[in-house]
C-alpha cells in the first residue's frame, strides 16, 4: 500500500496525546468502537500510542494490517514551544527589519502589570540577520538580492549551530521572487538546513505576523518531523501500514507530508478534534449553538459552536496561562496567523498543582503533575496536591482505581497532600481545603468560557454546554452554574471524545492569495482566476492524499476591511464568478458581520485584502455518531454508594454510584455519580439526568439553583 494514500476502508483509529493520558478510539467498519486510555509517556510520546493501540488490537480482535487510517492529534508542536526545546533557529530578513519580533505590535496583554515580561523570541537576536534586498509594496524590485551576503551570513549561522532557518523578506507576500531565489541558493549550498519560507508558510500582509508564524514553523519543524517519522517507524514495526493523518488547528485533517512541512498549522492539534466531534453531536441533537468544554489532565479548553459551525479565527496567540485568540487581549504570546478553531485555554486540569503563593493565597496551576509522577493519589512520588486529589477527597472519584481499574489510586495520599499543603497553611479542614482547590479550578475554567462567549458578544445562558475530556463531565455542572448554563451534555465516549471526534473530521488544506486593492477596483475575471487557481492547488493536494474529485470541495472566502483599516474580517464567498451580483452580496455580508462583531457598521468603501480557499476532502468512512456502538466494557462498572461532599460547609451526602450503561431515557434525580471506563460524570443535587437516543448523557439544572 502507498503509505501516503487515503485508505478506501477498513479499521480506523483516532488518537490524542494529552498531558496525563493518551486516548485512543478504534472504529470497526460495522460501527463498533473500542476505547483505551494509557498514561502518556513524555520521554517518547509515540510509545503510549503503540502501547494503547496494541491493547486495542487484541481487545477488538483485529490484525494490525486491518487498520487503514490513523488520525492523530499531537501535542509535540505545542510542547516544543512551551518547553523551549525547539531547534536552534535563525532568521534571514530584509536589512533593517531584524528586530520585528521584539517590536511586535508594541502592546502588552495587561496595561498596568509592571511584573509582566515579554516572551523571549524563539530566534535569538544574534541569529537574526538582515540581508540586502528590497521589494516595494507594489511588488517592484527596488534592491536586488545580494546573494554573496546571503551565503556569507548563512555560513556564519550554520557555524554557530543553527539548524533551522526562517526566510522572511519584506513584501514577499506580493512578490516572492527574492525569497524563492534565497531558498534555491540555500538548498544548493546548505542542503542540511531545514528551511521555512514565509511566502510558502503565510503569503499575507503584516510583516510581524508573517515573521512570527514562519519562525514558529522553523522552531518546531525538526521536532515535529522527528516525532512523526519515529511514530511512522514504530507503527510499521507493529505491522501497521495505515495512512497517518494529523489533526490541524482548524479542525480538519492534514496528510503526513503537509504536517511535516508546515507543523505551525497543527499547534492546536488535539483540542480541534473534540470540537469537530461536538459539531456532529450538536447536529444530531438539534443543538445549533453549543459551548464546548474540554478538561484534560493539564489544561481546560473552551470554544463555541454557532449556527452549527465551529467558531474560527485566522490568528491566535500561543502562550502560558490563558491562551485565547481574543481581539481585545494581545501581546502576551507567539502570534500564529493560521486558520484555527477559536479555542481559549487555561492551565487548569486534573493534574494542576495547588499551591500557596508568597502572599498566602491559594493558587491552582498552571504547573501540572502531568502523567509522571501524576497526582499524589497515583502513588508515583508526587507530594503536591492536584485538582484530581481534591476530587478524590470530596468523593467524586473511585477510591480504588481509575481508567476502568487499570490505574490504582490511594485516597490517603490525596488527603495527606491536601491537608499538608493547603489545609494547615490556610487553617482549613480537609473538606474545605479540597473545595477551595476545586472551586479555584472551576473559576479558572469559567474564565476560559467567558473568553469565547461574553468577549464575543454571546450570552452563555442561552447555550447548552457539551463537556468531555477526562475531567470535563466531572466539573461541568459546577462550571455551568457559575455561568448560568442550564443544560450539560456528556457525549458518548466523553473521556476520549477528542479521539472520537477526529474520526468524524474531513481533510482540510487552506490557501491564500494577497490582493490588497479596493473592492470596487477588483476585476471580476482576475479575481475569479485567482480563486480558481487556489482551488486547483487544494484539489491537487487532496488528490495526493487519496481524495478523488467527487469527495473534494473548495470553500471560498474573502478578507475584507474598510479602506484604511489595519484588520479585516473573513467573509464566505458563495461563488468564484466574482461578478457584480457576487460583489454586492459580499458587501452586504461584510456589513452584517461587522455589525454583529463591533456593534456598528459604515458605508465607507471596502478593501479586499486576501482571497482564501479551504479545500476539503470528505472521508467515505468518517465516524457516524448516530450509528456507532461503544464496546460494552467501557460503559460498565459497579453499583455502590459512597459519601460525596457537594458543597463547602455542608455535610457529605451518601450518593449512589452507577455505571453509565444504567442511565436510560427516563430522568433520574441527583445526586448521582456515573462511572465509565473513560470518565466520571457528577450529577449534583437539584439536577436531573437521562440518556438520549445516541447514548449521550443529558443533565438538566434546576432554575432555582442559579
Amino acid at each position: 500500500m502507498n503509505l501516503t494514500q487515503h485508505a478506501p476502508g477498513g479499521v480506523r483509529v483516532g488518537c490524542d496525546i494529552g498531558g496525563t493520558f493518551t486516548d485512543i478510539v478504534l472504529a470497526l467498519p460495522d460501527g463498533r468502537l473500542f476505547v483505551n486510555k494509557t498514561s502518556t509517556t513524555p520521554d517518547n510520546l509515540g510509545q503510549a500510542i503503540v502501547d494503547g493501540l496494541g491493547a486495542l488490537i487484541q481487545q477488538a480482535g483485529v490484525a494490525p494490517g486491518d487498520i487503514t487510517e490513523i488520525v492523530h492529534g499531537t501535542t509535540t508542536a505545542s510542547n516544543t514551544i512551551l518547553q523551549k526545546v525547539g531547534a536552534p533557529t535563525g532568521v534571514l530578513t530584509t536589512e533593517g527589519f531584524r528586530d520585528v519580533l521584539e517590536i511586535g505590535r508594541i502592546r502588552t496583554p495587561t496595561m498596568f502589570d509592571l511584573g509582566w515580561s515579554k516572551p523571549e523570541p524563539l530566534a535569538t537576536r544574534r541569529w537574526r540577520r538582515g540581508i540586502r534586498e528590497r521589494i516595494d509594496a507594489q511588488g517592484r524590485i527596488v534592491t536586488a538580492l545580494d546573494a554573496a551576503q546571503l551565503l556569507a551570513e548563512t555560513q556564519q549561522l550554520v557555524d554557530e549551530g543553527v539548524s533551522s532557518l526562517a526566510i522572511c523578506f519584506l513584501n514577499s507576500y506580493i512578490n516572492p521572487a527574492h525569497e524563492l531565489a534565497a531558498k534555491a541558493l540555500l538548498q544548493q549550498h546548505f542542503p542540511q538546513l531545514l528551511l521555512s519560507v514565509s511566502c510558502e508558510v503565510l503569503p499575507e500582509i503584516k510583516e510581524y505576523e508573517r515573521t512570527s508564524t514562519t519562525v514558529v514553523n522553523a522552531y518546531i519543524l525538526p521536532a515535529m518531523r522527528t516525532y512523526l517519522a519515529r511514530l511512522r517507524d514504530d507503527l510499521t514495526r507493529m505491522g501497521i501500514t495505515a495512512s497517518l493523518q494529523v489533526m490541524a488547528s482548524n479542525g480538519g485533517m492534514m496528510g503526513l507530508a503537509s504536517a511535516s512541512d508546515k507543523p505551525v498549522f497543527a499547534v492546536a492539534s488535539g483540542p480541534a478534534g473534540g470540537v469537530a466531534g461536538a459539531v456532529e453531536i450538536g447536529a444530531l441533537g438539534g443543538d445549533a449553538d453549543l459551548i464546548v468544554f474540554d478538561m484534560g489532565g493539564t489544561t481546560a479548553k473552551a470554544s463555541i459552536i454557532a449556527n452549527g459551525q465551529p467558531s474560527l479565527t485566522n490568528e491566535y496567540e500561543f502562550r502560558n496561562g490563558i491562551s485565547a485568540p481574543s481581539r481585545f487581549v494581545k501581546g502576551g504570546g507567539y502570534v500564529l496567523k493560521v486558520p484555527a478553531i477559536d479555542i481559549a485555554e487555561v492551565g487548569a486540569g486534573g493534574g494542576s498543582i495547588a499551591w500557596i503563593d508568597a502572599g498566602g493565597l491559594l493558587c491552582v496551576g498552571p504547573e501540572s503533575a502531568g502523567a509522571h509522577p501524576g497526582p499524589a493519589c497515583y502513588g508515583n512520588g508526587n507530594p503536591h496536591p492536584t485538582v484530581t486529589d481534591a476530587n478524590m477527597v470530596l468523593g467524586y472519584l473511585n477510591p480504588k482505581a481509575l481508567a476502568g481499574g487499570s490505574l490504582k489510586v490511594s485516597p490517603e495520599l490525596s488527603m495527606a497532600a491536601i491537608e499538608r499543603d493547603v489545609g494547615r497553611p490556610l487553617g482549613l479542614d480537609l473538606l474545605a481545603a479540597a473545595h477551595g482547590v476545586r472551586q479555584l479550578a472551576n473559576v479558572s475554567m469559567a474564565r476560559a468560557i467567558r473568553a469565547v462567549t461574553v468577549e464575543r458578544g454571546r450570552d452563555p445562558r442561552e447555550m447548552s454546554m457539551i463537556a468531555f475530556g477526562g475531567g470535563g463531565p466531572l466539573h461541568a455542572v459546577a462550571v455551568a452554574r457559575l455561568l448560568g448554563i442550564r443544560r450539560v451534555i456528556a457525549p458518548i465516549m466523553a473521556g476520549v471524545f477528542c479521539s472520537a471526534g477526529m474520526l468524524s473530521a474531513d481533510a482540510e488544506h487552506n490557501f491564500v492569495k494577497a490582493v490588497l486593492r479596493p473592492l470596487a477596483d477588483c476585476a471580476p475575471a482576475e479575481m475569479g482566476a485567482i480563486a480558481n487557481a487556489l482551488a486547483d492547488k487544494g484539489y491537487t493536494v487532496l488528490a495526493s492524499e487519496g481524495y478523488p474529485p467527487e469527495d473534494a470541495s473548495a470553500v471560498l472566502a474573502a478578507d475584507l476591511r474598510y479602506l484604511g483599516q489595519s484588520s479585516e474580517l473573513t467573509v464566505p464567498l458563495k461563488s468564484a464568478r466574482f461578478d457584480a451580483e457576487v460583489v454586492a452580496q459580499l458587501t452586504r455580508d461584510f456589513q452584517a458581520m461587522y455589525q454583529q462583531t463591533f456593534g456598528y457598521s459604515s458605508d465607507e468603501p471596502l478593501e479586499l485584502v486576501n482571497l482564501r480557499v479551504a479545500a476539503r476532502g470528505r472521508s467515505k468512512h468518517r465516524l457516524d455518531f448516530a450509528h456507532c456502538q461503544v464496546d460494552a466494557t467501557a460503559l460498565q462498572g459497579e453499583t455502590t454508594t459512597r459519601l460525596v461532599s457537594f458543597a463547602a460547609g455542608e455535610a457529605p451526602v451518601m450518593t449512589h454510584v452507577v455505571p453509565r450503561a444504567s442511565i436510560g431515557a427516563d430522568a433520574q434525580q441527583g445526586p448521582l455519580v456515573i462511572e465509565s471506563y473513560d470518565t466520571t460524570i457528577v450529577v449534583p443535587p437539584h439536577c436531573s439526568v437521562r440518556s438520549d437516543a445516541i447514548g449521550n448523557i443529558i443533565i438538566d439544572l434546576e432554575e432555582s439553583t442559579q
